[in-house]
Parts: C-alpha cells; structure tokens; sequence
C-alpha cells in the first residue's frame, strides 16, 4: 500500500472517530439538558400543586373559625385550637409561596401575589382583624378562586400544557354554598 493511500485511510479513520465524538457529545449534552429541564419542571409541579394545597387548607380553617365566630355552624373544636391549626397551616402557606418565589415563572410569582393578598383579607376576617357583611364574605371567596385559576393558568402556561383553567370551554362557575338565611327563617 502506498502512503498516500495509508494517509488518506488513517485521514478517514480520524474523520470518523471525530465525527463519532462530535455526534456523542452533541447527543450527551441534550441529554443532559433534557433531564435538567425535566427535573426542574417536576419540582416546579411540586412547589405549584403544594402552594395550591397549602393556600386552600388555610381557606378551608378561616370558613371554620368565621362560620363559628359568627355563629353560622358551630365547630367542632374551640376556637383556640382552630387558631393555632390556622396559624400553622398560613406558616407552611408561607413556606409554599417561598418555594414559588424561588422556583416560579415571572407570571407565576405575580398571579401567587395576588392570591397571597386576597387570601389574607379571608383570613383577616374570619379572625376579625377587619369586619365585613357575609355578603363581603363570600365575595373574598369568589376572588379568591378566581385568583387560583388565574395561578393555575400561569402555572400551566410556565409548564407547557396546553388549555387554561377559564375562558369560553370552561365559564365561571359562583361558590357552592346555600343561600343566605333570612331572619325569616328563625336566624
């Protein structure tokens, strides 16, 4: 074999070998990128559905304590206790929305600090901080999930999944709650 041909096959080995090498390291780095992204989008979904919960379990105690306070359905625990469960619960309610600051979107943390701020009026009343008819009452409450489907859509969106919460496929549906007793009634 001459050594031009010895040149031109080593020349074609080399060639191969580096296009090989080129082609893994292009692959690997997706790869890599792809697991980054997915991982970050798995802890995202963590620190959105646990916001979500933790923001809900909070309403639930403030609906106990106010409907207890004002004598609308008595609970079953003392007032102090659904105090310190309320309390607990808007510590970890806190502790969610750190998550959101640190992980969330920019429309993301936006649409949490509105629910936060809506949120806290609830709360505010139902320990009577402020006062307020139960008219206001439930108005705070159809803000405040309306705020949550404003937060799901931009959890959704920053996600990447297709659809929204509202809009024409999915109208805006009031509280489910009975209507208000009238003095009529005997309350």
């Amino acid at each position: 074999m001459a050594a031009g041909e010895q040149l031109v096959t080593i020349g074609a080995v080399l060639l191969g070998a580096l296009t090989s090498y080129v082609g893994n390291y292009l692959a690997e780095r997706n790869r890599t990128r792809y697991e980054l992204l997915t991982r970050w989008d798995d802890r995202k979904l963590s620190a959105y559905e646990g916001y979500v919960d933790r923001m809900r379990a909070v309403i639930f105690l403030a609906v106990q304590i106010y409907e207890d306070r004002e004598g609308i359905r008595p609970a079953e625990k003392p007032q102090q206790e659904l105090l310190a469960e309320h309390a607990e619960a808007s510590r970890l309610r806190g502790r969610s929305f750190e998550r959101i600051m640190l992980l969330g979107a920019d429309d993301v943390m936006e649409a949490a600090h509105d629910l936060n701020a809506i949120a806290l009026e609830i709360d505010w009343q139902a320990t009577g901080k402020i006062t307020g008819t139960l008219e206001e009452w439930r108005d705070r409450h159809r803000a405040v999930f309306r705020a949550i489907n404003t937060f799901h859509d931009a959890a959704r969106t920053d996600l990447g999944v297709q659809g929204s919460t509202s809009g024409e496929k999915h109208p805006e549906r009031d509280l489910l709650l009975p209507p208000a007793r009238s003095s009529a009634d005997g309350s």
